[in-house]
């Protein structure tokens, strides 16, 4: 595997389970906002392909539930 895909994994890897983490009874959610920004901005770019050509990020509603 690619370092980048590696890095790619591995942060995606955290940020799943740090969202487990804050469903969890008694979770910090105050660890949860203040490393979650950084794990997701600490995200490599997408991998070539990940995407379509012509996929636009900005395009669409704000939320994946459409509110």
């Amino acid at each position: 595997m690619c370092p980048d895909c590696e890095d790619f994994a591995r942060t995606v890897l955290l940020l799943g389970q740090l969202a487990l983490y804050a469903d969890e009874f008694g979770a910090d959610h105050d660890f949860v906002e203040s490393v979650a920004p950084s794990l997701a901005a600490s995200l490599p770019e997408p991998l070539l392909g990940t995407f379509p050509p012509d996929y636009d990020p900005t395009d669409g509603t704000d939320h994946p539930g459409g509110w």
